[in-house]
This record gives structure tokens, sequence and C-alpha cells, in this order.
């Protein structure tokens, strides 16, 4: 199947099985979203979802943050894990906002790669999800994963990746394809124990290994 007739076929049932799909990390702003998404490196959102309502109730603006003991802030975070770095690259990011940008988060990406903790990941984690801004594709993981199964790229780094379906995908449905396929990668496309048997994909996939369908 040539490519452009198999992104379709994927869009199509992206939309179709997830008609509403939206990062599972929960925000009330922008801000919370990038403090969440940077807990989430190396953690389930899982996790994270349970450690934020306590760090955002002490801590609400990024002016609390940077003034705050670093050590209370690793023991809000602590149990995502490599807290002793999040917790620095938070603080340095909440200085920088509250002295370069008036405590206001940036809702360009540029910008926001520049900030300590921030990878081009994170920053199309938040302005997709927290502004609406298409400035990427999202490529954790599950869409890394899932992209090399189905074919639509070969690469194993996500920047490439990154650039291989932004050139096939519609710049409008960028921030939903990211979700979406984040979703299919957690229900159906896992990483050890793929649902090859109930994949509505099966036939356009590409993955050498897997599961051959019973008659």
């Amino acid at each position: 199947m040539k490519t452009n007739k198999k992104i379709e076929r994927i869009i199509d049932f992206l939309k179709r099985r997830y008609p509403s799909s939206k990062t599972a990390l929960v925000s009330n702003n922008p801000f919370q979203l990038l403090i969440a998404t940077i807990l989430s490196a190396q953690c389930t959102d899982e996790r994270v979802n349970k450690v934020t309502p306590a760090l955002f109730k002490r801590f609400k603006t990024p002016k609390d943050f940077a003034e705050a003991d670093i050590r209370e802030i690793e023991d809000y975070i602590k149990s995502t894990g490599f807290y002793h770095n999040k917790a620095k690259n938070i603080k340095e990011c909440c200085k920088i906002l509250v002295e370069k940008y008036n405590g206001e988060l940036p809702g360009d990406i540029d910008e926001l790669v520049k900030l300590p903790g921030i990878g081009r990941k994170t920053a199309n984690v938040v302005l997709g999800n927290g502004f609406g801004i298409a400035s990427g594709i999202v490529v954790d993981t599950h869409v890394l994963r899932v992209a090399q199964r189905l074919g639509l790229s070969r690469s194993s780094d996500p920047l490439k990746v990154e650039e291989d379906l932004i050139k096939i995908v519609p710049k409008d449905y960028w921030i939903e394809f990211s979700n979406s396929m984040i979703l299919f990668g957690r229900e159906i496309c896992s990483a050890r124990s793929p649902a090859c048997e109930r994949c509505e994909l099966y036939d356009v996939c590409e993955y050498p290994d897997k599961k051959v369908r019973k008659a």
C-alpha cells in the first residue's frame, strides 16, 4: 500500500477509535502541563497524575517554584524518579520564566526549547495540548514504536521520526494524531505483547514479528 493511502487509512481508523483524544496528563493550564510533562520523563502518566495535585496546591505559579527550597520540590516529586534532576530543571526553568517572561509561558517552540529540561517533545506536548498550537508531532516511545511497526518511519531517532510523520500527516491533525497514536500504542500495539489478533491495522502493519492471525 502506498504511503499516502496508508496514512489515510491509519488516520481514518484513529479518528474513529479515538474521536476526542487528548493527553493523559491532568492539568488546569499550560504551565501545569509543562511541569507535568517534565515529571513524565521515565515515569508513567498515572504516577505523575497522583503527584501533581499536591504539588500544584503547594506551588501555584512559576514564582512559587522559583523561590522554593529545591529539597521541598524534591520531596513532592520523589516518586516520579530522577527527582534531583527534575527538581533542578523545574526550579531553573521557573526562574527564567519569572525573570525573562514575567511569569508567563511562551507559546513559541523556539523559546520553549531554550528552557532547562524542555526538549522538542515536551514543547510539542505543551503547545499542542496547552495552547492548541500544532508546532510538531509528539514522538514518545509509543509513537516511535507504532510508527516503525506501521512502516511510517524507518528511523529510531525521535527527531527523524517526527520529520517523517510531518511530511505525511496533515498539519490540522498533528495534535490529535500524537495523542491517538499514544493511546493506540498503550491499548493495542504495546511493546511486549501487541494485540495483533484484534488490531484493525493488521493488514497495513509491517512489523516482522507481528502475531499471525488464525483463520
